[in-house]
């Protein structure tokens, strides 16, 4: 197959993964006090099953899905529900969430066990597995997994992707995560191939994880239906879209869906977690992530469990540096500033970034030069600036006309703009005023 495939369009920002990629994947402690939301993928939030004052086990479900489109939640430690409470939350609001204060002794649920014959489960009773285990993307969308792999009989999954690209700067979690456990991620793969019916696999990595690369194509080598691609190192190479038309040629239409061109992407990351709940009925308690930026002081990739607050992670990277401007959940293209470190790690956290003066500066805002800068670079074909200038204006319907649900919200035309105009958050802005106008027509329905 050939390599350095590509989409049009994106930029290169710098990368800065050279903190820690080098930096094999440390083992958290289990946390004295967790902070689990009930909202931590798409779709109906979970229902609460547990109250206050009750003592609960790592791996307990504590709140459960009621809804297609939905996951349950688990407890992440052993210990006590001290409260439930809204809570602030990585996504910018505040929700639900239960309180764990831990026991210290990290007591699991008799439930997990080893199954070897793992492969000769029927599909039914995988996707059940990993419905019950809480699986939400976990390269950042958090979409119910269960709900991806079940696609209508007459949209058939011919193309599984196994997203290895992590082209966010900084973060490396994923990259260290194929080198360390490769023969569960191609597990996961496994699974999902069976589940799917797919004819083949593409692993997708970007050309700046050669050990990577290298380390797949020789784990796979005897696999026929299973290959490797190497991407040109080009953001968002990893966005779902871009990393379908760079590795099948095939273009997803305005408002469709991957299974419209026949093809499914799962990231590395989900992969494995797939694999621990299919194969040991391990819930999803934990996740790899990366502390970075230049306002920590010791950058590192950590496993850790789902609901620990940033700032013990941070203290365990040797805390801020005196330099220390800007949180952020996620990567710097498109993460999320925090405005508290009290917030916890949820299911879709890839990484903790910590910007220092100098890379965090506040840009003023200038009138656009109709450079065109921005419409070179996007990904999905766009005129972000026009877009914008639609949203300032409040012509929200037309907006959403030329492509306002189209964009992808990655960033690049903000970061090419040399007008400095935030053009991402005027789309946000436009897209969250048509939902709420659309939620409000229904209520009045």
């Amino acid at each position: 197959m050939a390599v350095n495939k590509t989409f049009k369009g994106g930029a290169h920002p710098p990368e800065n993964k050279h903190h820690t990629e080098g930096k094999a994947i440390d083992n958290f402690p289990v946390p004295e006090k967790v902070i689990i939301p009930l909202q931590q993928h798409i779709g109906s939030p979970a229902e609460i099953l547990v109250e206050k004052g009750d003592t609960v086990q790592t791996g307990q479900i504590v709140a459960k899905a009621t809804k297609f489109v939905s996951v349950p939640v688990h407890a992440t430690i052993s210990g006590t529900v001290t409260a439930i409470d809204k809570h602030p939350h990585p996504l910018g609001t505040d929700m639900l969430s239960v309180i764990i204060e831990g026991n210290g002794n990290d007591s699991w649920m008799n439930t997990i066990k080893q199954n070897p014959d793992y492969l000769d489960l029927p599909v039914d009773k995988m996707k059940n597995r990993i419905q019950k285990a809480g699986i939400a993307g976990m390269g950042g969308a958090a979409f119910p997994t269960h709900v991806k792999l079940s696609p209508p009989p007459e949209k058939p999954i011919e193309i599984l992707i196994l997203n290895g690209v992590e082209c966010e700067p900084y973060l490396t979690a994923d990259h260290r995560l194929m080198l360390e456990n490769p023969d569960e991620i191609l597990n996961g793969l496994r699974i999902l191939m069976k589940i799917l019916n797919a004819k083949r696999a593409i692993i997708g990595i970007e050309k700046n994880k050669l050990d990577a690369i290298r380390l797949f194509q020789k784990k796979i080598k005897s696999r026929k239906k299973i290959s490797v691609l190497p991407l040109k190192v080009k953001y968002p190479q990893g966005a779902e879209k871009q990393l379908i038309r760079a590795a099948t040629g095939r273009e997803i239409p305005s408002g469709g869906l991957p299974m419209d061109v026949g093809c499914l992407v799962q990231n590395v990351g989900t992969a494995f977690a797939i694999y621990e709940a299919v194969s040991s009925n391990k819930p999803l308690i934990e996740r790899v992530i990366t502390v970075a930026g230049p306002g920590v002081k010791e950058p590192r990739n950590l496993r850790v469990r789902i609901g620990t607050p940033f700032k013990s992670l941070i203290e365990y990277c040797g805390g801020y540096s005196n330099s220390a401007v800007k949180l952020i959940n996620g990567g710097p293209m498109m993460g999320i500033a925090q405005y508290s470190d009290d917030v916890p790690v949820i299911k879709g956290t890839s990484g903790i970034l910590v910007l220092d003066s100098k890379t965090a500066f506040h840009r003023d805002e200038h009138p656009c030069i109709r450079c065109a800068r921005c419409i070179d670079t996007c990904p999905m074909h766009l005129v972000p600036t026009e877009l914008a200038s639609l949203v300032k204006h409040e012509k929200y319907d037309q907006a959403a006309r030329i492509g306002l649900y189209d964009c992808i919200e990655c960033g690049t035309c903000g970061f090419v703009c040399p007008a400095n105009i935030q053009l991402v958050h005027y789309i946000k802005l436009g897209k969250a005023i048509l939902h709420e106008k659309q939620k409000i027509s229904e209520q009045s329905a």
